[in-house]
């Protein structure tokens, strides 16, 4: 088999005990009477066994079956089906996102937990967060009657999910969809007619209903997003009783032969190929101007869904990572450079197999510092009575969300290259799991909206948002953080460089303004995925420093007996690895915008198309 599933909680265990306050998430109305800090480390146990012993052995069927098609019906391997009613009955699925469910887990450590389940194996979870974030869409938009139809059975699993925005006209610019909304006789009922492609799980033989958020624009409504709505379309209709009725005319018809994550229905589907697929509005119809409210919809689910995207690409690297961990403990190859005359040693004795083991640990530890951070955001602003705590945390998500999609799914992609090259030609060689970890983590830097659109979302939206505060705020957190540990003990050096790298990425702001200003703005395309990765970078390092001053001070108290000695010390080393040598990258960005090269722009089509 080539799926070998190792992974760990301790990491995890030092964010949610030692660095980030769960405590103040605990303390919350909503967990108070259900969860302890010292639960934590039990939950994320019984998580990761059920990663291992349930979900894990289900990865091989990825490849070795896969999503089937057939006469407009789609198949999944058997063994998905157990895992992802194992994981809905058993409480580690949407039952969580469900805002009226007592004793559901704060998002910061569900998310831990669901860390694993997508290491197992990637092309599960997707049926299942999928199908909870829609849920969560027609909890929040939906009128009375659409949430008694729906939400309940989609928290719980019993029906599926899925997001239908993507047409074969429109990709990414969701605006110049074709799929139209017809009004019926009864209010808030609309005839569905389109195409959409792309469709995570939008057939499946999972459940015996699947619920699709179909974006659609009403007759008559504005062009463009503007005239967008949302409506929520069963694949059979159902009474006001909860009983299944008839098909409702929702077709699919076919499947994508994708790269990765071969498990997981990559559908087209067809919505009222027979004039008779009816739909549910979310919220009001369009206004007297023809706006409608589906885009704003919708972008609550795209948002957590671009969450899970990046961390999805980390639970894959992750797993990368301890596999090329373990290889290079156990192959023996070469000798020391030191003493060409001994004995072979284990790879992991060679220093350029170090290193690829550090920038893989640094990366993924710090990776996840972000993406927990951020989840422990979204806990204090939807939990705190404290207007201005609300509004803060809301303004840290705004930042984070694009830095989380786009720069943990484009290094997912290098990082499990990396990972393969440690193991050599065994790497390429679909005998060991990471070939098959490499070509599912690709799909991520696409999926809800490309790395690049992320990327502009960041430099052309957050920069700007409350006229610049938001983003100056967040940027001044981590140039305090630089200046108050400016002295700590052995990171003197850091933290020289992340507060020289502040002032820089304030100089990279400024040179890009005066290209605006200038009447250049198609130089912020040129610059703005290098910009998102920086951005990454910075902030990263700063969660890292974080992290490093908690571990070093564990270390002074415990010394380098204890059993936690190693762990600690990786914590160390990795904030230092990051700082000395990732951080550095923006140097050369801001050196290159300054630049102002316009070969981008000023090369000719044909010139691209000639070889």
């Amino acid at each position: 088999m080539a799926s070998n599933f190792l992974y760990s909680t301790r990491d995890h265990k030092f964010i949610l005990t030692e660095w980030l306050d769960m405590e103040k998430v605990l303390s919350f109305d909503f967990y108070k009477d259900y969860y302890g800090v010292d639960d934590i480390d039990m939950i994320l146990e019984q998580a990761l066994k059920v990663a291992k012993e349930v979900v894990a052995p289900t990865r091989d069927d990825n490849d070795a079956v896969g999503a089937v098609f057939n006469e407009g019906k789609v198949t999944v391997p058997p063994s998905f089906i157990d895992a992802y009613w194992f994981i809905q009955q058993n409480g580690w699925g949407g039952t969580n996102e469900d805002d009226t469910c007592e004793g559901a887990l704060p998002q910061t450590l569900f998310r831990a937990c669901g860390e694993y389940l997508a290491g197992a194996n990637a092309a599960v979870m997707p049926y299942i967060l999928a199908t909870a974030g829609a849920a969560r869409l027609i909890q929040a938009f939906g009128d009375e009657r659409v949430n008694n139809l729906f939400a309940d059975k989609m928290f719980n699993g019993d029906w599926a999910g899925t997001m239908a925005l993507t047409e074969p006209n429109a990709g990414s610019d969701v605006g110049d969809l074709l799929t139209r909304a017809y009004p019926t006789d009864e209010a808030g009922i609309y005839k569905i007619k389109g195409t959409k492609c792309f469709i995570t799980g939008g057939e499946q033989d999972i459940t015996e209903n699947i619920i699709h958020l179909v974006l659609a624009r009403v007759e008559g409504a504005l062009p463009g997003t503007r005239g967008i709505s949302l409506f929520a379309v069963p694949k059979y209709r159902v009474d006001d009783a909860g009983n299944l009725g008839a098909f409702n005319d929702v077709h699919c018809v076919g499947i994508e032969d994708k790269m990765g994550i071969k498990g997981s229905a990559t559908c087209v589907m067809s919505f009222g190929d027979e004039n008779d697929c009816l739909g549910y509005l979310l919220g009001n119809p369009p206004n007297e101007e023809g706006r409608g409210e589906g885009m704003a919809q919708m972008f609550q689910m795209m948002n957590g869904a671009r969450m899970e995207t990046g961390h999805a690409s980390l639970a894959e690297t992750a797993v990368a990572f301890h596999n090329a961990a373990n290889y290079a403990t156990e192959r023996i190859q070469g000798r020391p450079i030191t003493n060409p005359k001994s004995e072979r040693v284990n790879i992991i004795q060679h220093e350029d197999v170090r290193r690829m083991l550090l920038n893989l640990k640094a990366y993924i530890e710090g990776m996840r510092a972000l993406i927990f951070k951020t989840y422990w955001y979204f806990d204090v602003e939807h939990h705190t009575k404290d207007a201005d705590e609300k509004k803060w945390a809301k303004a840290r998500i705004e930042v984070a969300t694009p830095i989380v999609k786009a720069y943990c799914s484009d290094r997912a992609w290098e990082l499990c290259a990396e990972a393969m090259q440690v193991l050599g030609g065994n790497g390429y060689s679909e005998e060991y799991p990471i070939a098959e970890l490499a070509r599912d983590v690709k799909i991520y830097s696409i999926w809800e909206g490309t790395n690049y659109i992320q990327s502009m979302d960041l430099v052309g939206r957050k920069w700007m948002m409350g006229k610049g505060s938001l983003f100056a705020d967040w940027l001044a957190e981590i140039a305090k953080f630089a200046a108050d540990n400016a002295n700590a003990a052995g990171f003197e050096r850091e933290m020289e460089i992340l507060a020289r790298a502040v002032t820089t990425y304030q100089e990279m702001q400024g040179a890009m303004g005066g290209f605006v200003a200038n009447g250049q703005i198609n130089m912020l395309p040129v610059y703005a995925t290098r910009i998102l990765r920086v951005t990454g970078d910075l902030t990263i390092t700063q969660n890292l420093l974080e992290q490093a001053l908690i571990a070093q001070k564990k270390i002074d108290e415990l010394g380098k007996d204890h059993y936690d000695y190693a762990f600690y010390n990786g914590k160390v080393m990795a904030a230092k690895y990051f700082a000395k040598n990732i951080l550095p990258n923006i140097f050369n960005v801001l050196e290159v915008i300054k630049e102002a090269d316009t070969s981008v722009i000023e090369i000719e089509e044909e010139a691209l198309l000639t070889f």
